[in-house]
């Protein structure tokens, strides 16, 4: 059978155990249709980039499945006549991997790193100076300006 990664996004409105039972209902569509469902990711609630139906935030939710396209459609109708759920994405892929997913990774690495990494605070340039190669505006010549 295909392998599929599927990502859908629920309201804002709604809980993480709401988000928690919507997935457990999507699972079981699969499996009653002969698939199956391997690792399922909750990435938590974080911002849109633009509204989608009056939300700025939305639940992102993970799930790697293993099943017929016929399984996959009837879950994707189902999601579709959801109201909770906002959009979703199907992709089909070569293979699923036991590693977290680079959303989940990255937050990681933003949480122990205090999410601005390794840059230098704001007019910090090291030892550039101010402004690079240019002088300062104090060592400047003031009679060069042309006002003869």
């Amino acid at each position: 059978m295909p392998l599929y990664e599927h990502v859908f996004l629920a309201r804002q409105d709604v809980s993480a155990q709401q988000v928690e039972a919507l997935t457990e209902q999507m699972t079981g569509v699969i499996t009653e249709n002969g698939g199956n469902v391997g690792k399922k990711e909750y990435w938590g609630l974080r911002p849109l980039s633009f509204r989608i139906k009056k939300n700025r935030k939305a639940h992102y939710q993970l799930i790697d499945i293993d099943a017929s396209p016929a399984a996959v459609a009837e879950m994707e109708r189902q999601m579709g006549l959801n109201e909770d759920i906002l959009r979703f994405m199907t992709i089909r892929v070569e293979e699923h991997t036991d590693q977290p997913s680079a959303i989940l990774t990255r937050r990681d690495r933003d949480d122990r790193r205090g999410g601005r990494g390794d840059r230098p605070e704001r007019g910090d340039r090291g030892d550039r100076g101010p402004r690079g190669d240019r002088p300062r505006r104090d060592d400047r010549d003031d009679n060069d300006s042309s006002e003869d």
